[in-house]
């Protein structure tokens, strides 16, 4: 069964592209069939710069919502990250995170 992550933001291709270390393992792009529809039978869509791609919390690309499925780019480096970070403005939004266990603000006494 196909997961959907707690946190991912789209962004157009060409944004992901400026990134000296990107590749795109292109065959695991959605299924598409002649008329442009989602299909089974038929073959991978082509990428192109005007495609959104997602980035997922755990900063691998898809092609669609699902974290486990058509991933696009999964060459998470410390770069890739930075990347992601500073120049796309990916963050998490703090109540995505998973909660702390810090009791010092009071809220748990």
């Amino acid at each position: 069964m196909a997961k959907v992550g707690s946190y991912l933001k789209a962004y157009p291709i060409a944004r992901f592209r400026e990134f000296s270390g990107w590749t795109e393992n292109a065959q695991n792009a959605r299924q598409e069939n002649q008329n442009g529809e989602g299909s089974e039978a038929a073959g991978p869509r082509q990428l192109t710069d005007s495609d959104f791609l997602y980035l997922q919390e755990n900063y691998t690309v898809t092609d669609g919502i699902f974290l486990d499925q058509n991933i696009i780019f999964d060459q998470v480096t410390p770069e890739w990250t930075e990347f992601c970070e500073n120049t796309l403005k990916f963050e998490i939004p703090e109540y995505q995170r998973a909660p702390s266990t810090d009791q010092s603000n009071g809220l748990n006494a």
